[in-house]
């Protein structure tokens, strides 16, 4: 995007008039920052019944891991296992991670860059001549004054994307918990009607084989028999059903922990017993404010809104402060007995371009 840059206060004078002019010049911008606002951010109210709002706090399950409240050891293990090696789990992570240090570098562009050069050449004419050697050393700094808060507000997006991520994460994770305890006791749930299944296979046999000893000797009618075979066959098709059932959900629990459908994990043999834990009688907001995907929408929200704010703030001109102090000399070991100095100060002028950024504020 074209810009016009002015430079003005170039050049270290020995003339007090510089210093009064460059002063003037960042106490006036820096007034002028006053000038800017950003987007005030006001949660939205939710309507709920009354009924609800009132609810009694109780006993209930709060917001420590919930699957311990089932008193299940193997449960837990498999959970811990699976939020240790689930690699979309570690995927998650590494989007916080990445996120956050996109956060950190926002938050480096707000304070001065230092920089420091050195060179050092030699050259000679190709028809001969003495050699001439030219060594220089340069430290500088620079610094954008914000203003406008344009840089305030992008460390702000980035933050709250990095905030925003943490939540993904957390939400990964207990949709992971969540997917794994299902599995858990829908293997159970199998493994009880595979038990219960091969029990009325058993029975079946049994009543046919009592029918077919009837039959031979004339107290039972073929159709009696031709009953009893196809009892048999319907509850052996039904126990193929349910083991087929059974590795199905075996092999999605395995794939939960990255691992082959081979691996055998731990499993229980039937549901637990008795009641479950209590759930706590809580404000439906207050639990839904809770949840991480909400809390992930919300803070993304907050990031646009700052994302308008800077991109906003790139209406109004941009202040640079740089400085620098160097020598040079045909010696590197005398580069530094005659430094020269050297300040500055760029202003950009945005203004050219004014349909432009309106229509970047209206993107973002």
């Amino acid at each position: 995007m074209p810009k016009e840059e002015l430079s003005v206060c170039e050049g270290l004078q020995p003339a007090s008039g510089f210093g009064v002019r460059c002063t003037a010049l960042a106490v006036a911008m820096a007034l002028m920052g006053g000038c800017a606002s950003n987007t005030a951010y006001q949660r939205p109210d939710v309507r709920v019944p009354e009924g609800w709002q009132q609810a009694e706090a109780g006993r209930g399950a709060g917001l420590a891991p919930w699957w311990q409240g089932m008193n299940d050891p193997t449960l837990t293990r498999l959970i811990q296992d699976a939020l240790a090696r689930n690699n979309n789990l570690a995927q998650a992570a590494i989007k916080v991670r990445r996120a956050q240090l996109v956060a950190g570098q926002a938050a480096s562009d707000q304070l001065p860059s230092l920089s420091v050069k050195g060179s050092s050449t030699a050259s000679r004419l190709l028809d001969g001549g003495p050699t001439t050697r030219l060594s220089s050393v340069t430290a500088g700094v620079s610094w954008e004054v914000d203003l406008w808060g344009r840089l305030a507000s992008q460390r702000q997006a980035a933050d709250w994307e990095a905030q925003a991520t943490e939540q993904d994460r957390q939400a990964a994770a207990m949709s992971l918990v969540g997917t794994v305890a299902n599995l858990y006791w829908q293997v159970a749930y199998l493994n009880q009607r595979v038990a219960a299944s091969e029990q009325s296979i058993d029975y079946a046999r049994q009543t046919l084989k009592l029918v077919d000893a009837q039959y031979k000797v004339g107290a039972a009618s073929g159709l009696e028999v031709a009953q009893a075979t196809q009892a048999l066959a319907a509850q052996e098709a039904s126990h193929t059903q349910w083991l087929q059932q059974r590795v199905q959900a075996r092999n999605a629990l395995a794939v939960l922990f990255d691992g082959p459908p081979s691996v055998a994990m731990p499993e229980s043999m039937r549901l637990p017993e008795g009641s479950l834990p209590e759930v706590q009688p809580d404000a439906p907001a207050s639990l839904l404010a809770r949840r991480p995907d909400l809390q992930a929408s919300e803070m993304r929200l907050r990031k646009a809104l700052a994302a308008v704010d800077a991109t906003r703030s790139s209406f109004y001109p941009s202040l640079s402060l740089t400085g620098s102090v160097g020598g040079s000399s045909a010696a590197l070991s005398n580069v530094l007995n005659d430094p020269v100095g050297r300040l500055g100060a760029g202003l950009v002028l945005p203004f050219v371009q004014w349909r432009d950024m309106q229509r970047s504020v209206d993107i973002s």
